[in-house]
C-alpha cells in the first residue's frame, strides 16, 4: 500500500486486483449483477483518488468496503430500492447467536427479494467476507446493535423466502 501511495503504478494495480474479487461479490449481493460492475469501477476510482489519505495499511480492506457500502447505498437510494428500518435499535444489547447460512444460500442472496439491502450487506460482510460483527459495524458506519438486528432480520427473511423452518437453516 505504501508503494501505491507513493506513485508506484504496479503496486497500485496489485493492490486493487487483490481486493477486486471480494468487492465484486459484495456489490453483487447488494445491488445485483447488473449494476455491480459499474459501482465497483466507481469504487476503485474513489480508492485510487483517496488512497493517499489512508494512514494505516492494515485498515485498507475495511476502508474499501466502507467506500463500496456507501456507493451501493447511494445507488440504491437513487433507484428507490433502499428501505431503511427505524426500529432496528431495539436489539442493541442482544448478542448475535445465529449460525451461518450455507455458502450456496449466500450465493443466492442477491436474487432473493425479501432481504433488504441493509441486511444483505451485513450477511455478506459477516459470512462471506468473514468479518467480525464489530468490523461490519465499522465498515457500514452503524452501531453494533444495528448490525446484530440486521443480521437477525436478514436470516429471518431468508428463512421466510426459502420456506425453511428455524432448525433447517444452518
Amino acid at each position: 500500500m505504501l508503494r501505491a501511495q507513493s506513485g508506484d503504478r504496479q503496486a497500485l494495480e496489485l493492490l486493487l486486483r487483490s481486493v477486486q474479487p471480494a468487492l465484486h461479490r459484495y456489490l453483487r449481493s447488494l445491488v445485483g449483477t447488473t449494476d455491480a460492475d459499474d459501482i465497483a469501477q466507481d469504487v476503485l476510482v474513489l480508492v485510487y483518488r483517496k488512497l493517499g489519505w489512508l494512514d494505516a495499511p492494515e485498515v485498507f480492506r475495511p476502508w474499501v468496503f466502507r467506500i463500496a457500502s456507501r456507493a451501493a447505498f447511494r445507488h440504491l437510494k437513487k433507484t428507490r430500492a433502499w428501505r431503511e428500518r427505524d426500529d432496528d435499535t431495539a436489539l442493541d444489547d442482544l448478542p448475535a447467536r445465529e449460525p451461518p447460512p450455507s455458502m450456496e444460500l449466500l450465493a443466492r442472496l442477491s436474487t432473493i427479494d425479501g432481504v433488504s439491502p441493509a441486511s444483505r450487506a451485513v450477511l455478506t460482510l459477516h459470512f462471506q467476507e468473514e468479518m467480525s460483527l464489530p468490523e461490519v459495524a465499522a465498515v457500514l458506519s452503524i452501531p453494533l446493535g444495528t448490525v446484530k438486528s440486521r443480521l437477525s432480520y436478514g436470516l429471518a427473511a431468508l428463512r421466510r423466502q426459502l420456506g425453511h423452518s428455524r432448525s433447517a437453516l444452518p
